[in-house]
C-alpha cells in the first residue's frame, strides 16, 4: 500500500502524537491527550519507565523472536492490547469500530468501553472474539445488571470491572474547553473546527458522537462531568465485587489497581486478572505511576492471578519493562488513539506495527527470543 500521508516517516508514537495533534480540534484532541489536575501522574507514567533499565546478554540466538502470549486459554500474536478509551470517536471519528476490528486483524485484545461512541454489540462482532467488555459500575443497579447482561448476550467472555473512579476526575484541560456531550457548538469551537475542516467534514457525515450504550440515560446531560456521574457510583464496595464474582460467568479483572492490600483481596475473590492502571493519569495527580506499583503488586498476589499493565505504554521497551516487573499483559491506549488521529485506520495500524516492531527488537537486543522468558533476570542491577 502507497503511503500518501507519510507515516511511515512517524518513527515513534510521540511522532503519531504531533501528528495528530495537528489535524484535531484542541477540544477534542484534549480529551484524550489530558490528565487530571496539573497532570503530573500522566507524566510520571512516562518518566517511571525510563527509570526501569534493562541489561541486554549477548550471544544468544535471536535470530527468531516470539511475541506471542496466551491469557485466559487464548493465544494472541503480540503481548500487548487496545486498552478501553471512552467517547474515543469524538478524538476520531469512527475510532472504535477501526480499532475492534485492527486488533481482530493483527490478533490481539480489544478492549470495549462502556462509554465508548459505539454500542457494545457493534464492538463485539467486530472484535470477533478477541473483544473483553469494560465495566463502569452505576450508582443503579439496574443500569450494571443491563450492561452484564447484554454484554453476555453478545459474546463477551471477558468483564473488565473498573474499581478507580469512586469520584469523577478533575481535568483542567475539559473544564477549560467547557466540554459537553454531545459538543456544544460554541463560537470557539466553530472556530477550532473550521481550522481542521477534514475533521469537521468527518464528523458531519458520522455525526456527533455520544456515549453509546447509555444513550438514553445521558439525554439530560449537558457537560463531560455529568456523564462521568452516571458511570461511577461512590459506593462500590468489596461486597459488590463478590456479587460481579459470582453473577459473571467468564473471566472477570479488576482495573485501576494500584495498591498491594487491593490486589490480594482480588485475588482471594477469586478474580482471573487485575489490570494494574491509574486511568492513564486521568483520575489523580498525586498516586504512583502504575510501573512504580507494580512489583508490590506481583509480590501480593504471589502468581494467584493475571497481572496487566495499563498506562504510559509509549514504546515496545515498555512492554519487556512492565514484564520484567511482574506483569503477563500490557494495554495501551493513547498509543492507538495517537494512531488513529494521525491516519485513520493506517495510523491505527502504524501504532500498532510501531509498538510490535519495537518489541521486537528490543527482545533481540536484551537477548531473550521469546517475550515469555522476560523476567526479573533482565532488570539492571548497575548502581
Amino acid at each position: 500500500m502507497v503511503d500518501l500521508m507519510g507515516l511511515d516517516r512517524d518513527a515513534s508514537i510521540d511522532d503519531l502524537r504531533r501528528r495528530a495533534k495537528r489535524r484535531i480540534p484542541r477540544f477534542a484532541f484534549d480529551l484524550v491527550d489530558g490528565g487530571a489536575e496539573n497532570e503530573r501522574n500522566l507524566r510520571r507514567n512516562r518518566d517511571a519507565f525510563q527509570e526501569v533499565e534493562l541489561t541486554p546478554c549477548y550471544m544468544v540466538d535471536v535470530s527468531r523472536i516470539d511475541t506471542q502470549a496466551t491469557l485466559f486459554g487464548q493465544t494472541f500474536a503480540a503481548p500487548f492490547g487496545m486498552a478501553p478509551i471512552g467517547m474515543l470517536n469524538a478524538f476520531w471519528p469512527e475510532a472504535d469500530l477501526t480499532l475492534a476490528k485492527l486488533c481482530k486483524a493483527q490478533n490481539i485484545p480489544y478492549v470495549a468501553s462502556s462509554a465508548a461512541s459505539t454500542t457494545l454489540e457493534t464492538l463485539a462482532e467486530a472484535a470477533d472474539g478477541n473483544g473483553w467488555f469494560q465495566l463502569y459500575v452505576s450508582s443503579d443497579a439496574d443500569v450494571t445488571e443491563g450492561l452484564i447482561a447484554r454484554a453476555e448476550a453478545a459474546g463477551y467472555t471477558t468483564l473488565m470491572v473498573t474499581a478507580d473512579v469512586p469520584a469523577a476526575g478533575k481535568r483542567d484541560r475539559d473544564i477549560r474547553n467547557q466540554l459537553s456531550v454531545p459538543f456544544r457548538f460554541t463560537p470557539d469551537v466553530v472556530m477550532q473546527c473550521m481550522a481542521n475542516p477534514y475533521w469537521a467534514l468527518l464528523n458531519l457525515r458520522h455525526g456527533t458522537p455520544n456515549v453509546a450504550n447509555y444513550a438514553d440515560l445521558l439525554k439530560s446531560a449537558t457537560s463531560y462531568a455529568d456523564v462521568q456521574k452516571t458511570l461511577i457510583t461512590p459506593g462500590f464496595t468489596w461486597e459488590d465485587l463478590k456479587r460481579l464474582r459470582a453473577r459473571w460467568k467468564g473471566k472477570l479483572l479488576v482495573k485501576g489497581i494500584l495498591h498491594p492490600k487491593d490486589a490480594a483481596t482480588c485475588a482471594d475473590l477469586g478474580c482471573d486478572g487485575i489490570v494494574v492502571s491509574n486511568h492513564g493519569g486521568r483520575q489523580v495527580a498525586f498516586g504512583p505511576a502504575t510501573i512504580e506499583a507494580l512489583p508490590a503488586i506481583a509480590d501480593a498476589v504471589a502468581g494467584r492471578t493475571t497481572l496487566i499493565l495499563d498506562s504510559g505504554i509509549r514504546r515496545g521497551a515498555d512492554i519487556l519493562r512492565a514484564k520484567a516487573r511482574g506483569a503477563d499483559f500490557a494495554l495501551a491506549g493513547r498509543a492507538f488513539a495517537f494512531g488513529m488521529g494521525a491516519g485513520g485506520q493506517a495510523g491505527g495500524e502504524r501504532a500498532f506495527e510501531i509498538l510490535h516492531l519495537e518489541l521486537i527488537r528490543a527482545l533481540g537486543q536484551i537477548g531473550v527470543p521469546s517475550f515469555n522468558d522476560v523476567g526479573p533476570s533482565q532488570l539492571s542491577t548497575v548502581p
